[in-house]
């Protein structure tokens, strides 16, 4: 199945290497759930003020089926590392896996469950 992947950018230009770059990423996500509805990526650059560095930010928004919806937001200053805006991606999408593999867990019920923790008297 093919994810729908909504990508949409605030505050600074789309690109076709951003583009490619949050697809393959979002095709990932499909190997830890393969029932996801809807996928939204909103990439963002706040603010231009360039003394305190461009910040980015990533939110990634996935729907699963069931009625879950799981939201990834990172967020990352642009303090001289190598290409910021990817490195925030990777981290959302990182993110994003992991509450992934969370829902899926507990919707196969593998997440383990305390029981009564009153001890008989």
């Amino acid at each position: 199945m093919q994810l729908p992947v909504k990508i949409t950018y605030r505050g600074l230009e789309k690109t076709d290497k951003i583009d490619n770059l949050i697809l393959d990423y979002a095709g990932r996500l499909e190997k830890f759930c393969d029932h996801i509805n809807r996928c939204d990526v909103a990439i963002e650059q706040p603010n231009h003020t360039h003394q305190k560095g461009n910040p980015y930010r990533c939110r990634i928004d996935v729907t699963v089926a069931r009625g879950h919806e799981l939201v990834a937001d990172e967020k990352q200053m642009d303090n001289g590392s190598h290409e910021p805006l990817n490195k925030v991606i990777h981290d959302a999408f990182k993110t994003m896996e992991r509450e992934l593999r969370r829902v899926v867990d507990k919707q196969r019920r593998d997440v383990k469950t305390h029981a009564d923790s009153r001890s008989p008297k």
